[in-house]
């Protein structure tokens, strides 16, 4: 089952999870637990989430590049 020999793919969506979920669960609910009165507040938060899931999007295509080596099959690589 597991294969100390096999490389692994790269894949490690750990940030990226980080990150959208600071985006998309912490700073609305600062938003909804604060009340902000202000437009600054609001900007501030909006400016932060776009912060976040744009570099959520830069290590999501960062991670996933799979190269063509690491999705061979074990059978094919024995022979």
């Amino acid at each position: 089952m597991f294969d100390s020999q096999q490389r692994s793919t790269g894949i490690g969506y750990t940030m990226t999870v980080a990150l959208l979920t600071v985006a998309l669960v912490f700073i609305p609910g600062a938003l909804i637990l604060t009340r902000p009165v202000g437009n600054v507040a609001l900007a501030l938060a909006i400016t932060c989430s776009v912060v976040c899931l744009s570099l959520a999007w830069l290590t999501w295509k960062k991670l996933s590049r799979l190269t063509i080596s690491s999705i061979t099959t074990q059978d094919a690589r024995s022979k």
